[in-house]
Formats: structure tokens, sequence, C-alpha cells
């Protein structure tokens, strides 16, 4: 059974549908007890860092989240929630759940250059490219296949060989991520279409 945090801080509505579309039997909750008995969990997530993580620490699901890590078990962290298991956003100065080393940056506090290049937030389609060898998310996705970005804040890793795919934007753009069994978008696969509906697929079904 696969979980989905609901923390208010989530795009929950679109992934629900994408799950639905999949077939895949789920478990949506604000409450950690009730989906401590799944298998995986999905952990979405739109909006600031600040505000998501006293959302999460009033429910719980900080220390829920923290602990379903060091157990190993599989985790998705879709846009925000791709971010925020990171150690620290520069977005309102947030502490995060720090479960992969790293930071998140504002995209002119990289190259400041980019200001005068590029919009932020970065919002619209990009094709990713693979790097760092397979990714099990990642298999059977058409290598052309474009994805659905809205994000202003870059993950920036510690150890980059937990990027898997980068979009161009500029930067390069880390796009998706594993470090174990701890798996993240930065765009929306329930949003991007067949591609996305792939990755939701192996991940849940893997």
């Amino acid at each position: 059974m696969i979980g989905i945090v609901d923390y208010n801080a989530g795009n929950i509505t679109s992934v629900e549908r994408a799950l639905k579309n999949l077939n895949i039997d789920f478990i949506l909750s604000k409450n950690p007890d009730d989906l401590k008995d799944c298998s995986k969990l999905i952990f979405p997530g739109v909006g600031d860092a600040t505000y998501a993580m006293n959302e999460l620490k009033k429910t719980g699901f900080d220390t829920f989240l923290k602990n379903w890590a060091k157990e190993n078990k599989p985790l998705l962290g879709i846009c925000l929630g791709s971010q925020i298991i990171f150690d620290w956003s520069e977005e309102g100065n947030a502490d995060c759940l720090g479960l992969v080393k790293g930071k998140i940056r504002h995209f002119y506090n990289i190259d400041s250059s980019l200001k005068n290049k590029l919009k932020v937030p970065h919002m619209g389609w990009n094709n990713l490219e693979l790097q760092n060898g397979d990714c099990p998310i990642l298999k059977d996705v058409p290598l052309n296949a474009d994805f659905y970005f809205v994000h202003s804040y870059v993950i920036c890793p510690e150890n980059n060989s937990v990027v898997k795919a980068v979009a161009d934007y500029g930067i390069k753009v880390p796009a998706v991520i594993q470090s174990g069994n701890i798996f993240a978008c930065q765009f929306h696969p329930e949003k991007s279409g067949e591609p996305g509906l792939k990755i939701l697929e192996n991940f849940c079904n893997d």
C-alpha cells in the first residue's frame, strides 16, 4: 500500500488522480499513524519551505519521515517535497528534514547573471539529461520526454552522485534525486502526462 503524506502543503489532488489513473491503491492521511504500515510513501509539496516545515512539526510528520528514512523505506519527494528532504533552504532560512545532505538555494544566488537572462520561477516544460548511472524510477521513461517544472529554488546536494537527471534552465538543475531508497523529483510527475505517470508507476510498483 502506498501512503501519501498530507501536511497542508501538498499538491494532493493531482497525485491522487494520477494514482487512481494507474489503479494503484493508496492511503492519504494527515496522521502519521495511518501511514506507518505502508510499504512506500509519496511526499508531495508546493509553496514555502518554512511553512511546510512548520506544518510537518505540527503534525508529527517531521519525526515520522526521519524515522522512515532511517529504516531505509522507499520515499518519493515531489517539488517542494524534493527540496525539504535536504538539510536547509534559503527560502525563509529553514532547517529542513536532513534526510539527504545538501542545501536549497535560489536560482539568482547560484548564478547572479541569471537575473538578466531568465525569469524565475522556472515554470514550464523541460526534458532531462541523465547522469550518474541508472535510476529505478526512470526505467523505460523516454529520453526526449518533457516534464512540468514550477520552482524558484534549486537543489544543491553535498554529494553530486545522488543526482540522476538534470534539466537545463540557465544552469544544470538537479531534477531527479536518488539516495538509497529516497527518491525525489523537482518537477511534477503527476502533471507531466504519460512520462510522469511512468515515473510514479515505477516507484509504486518496483
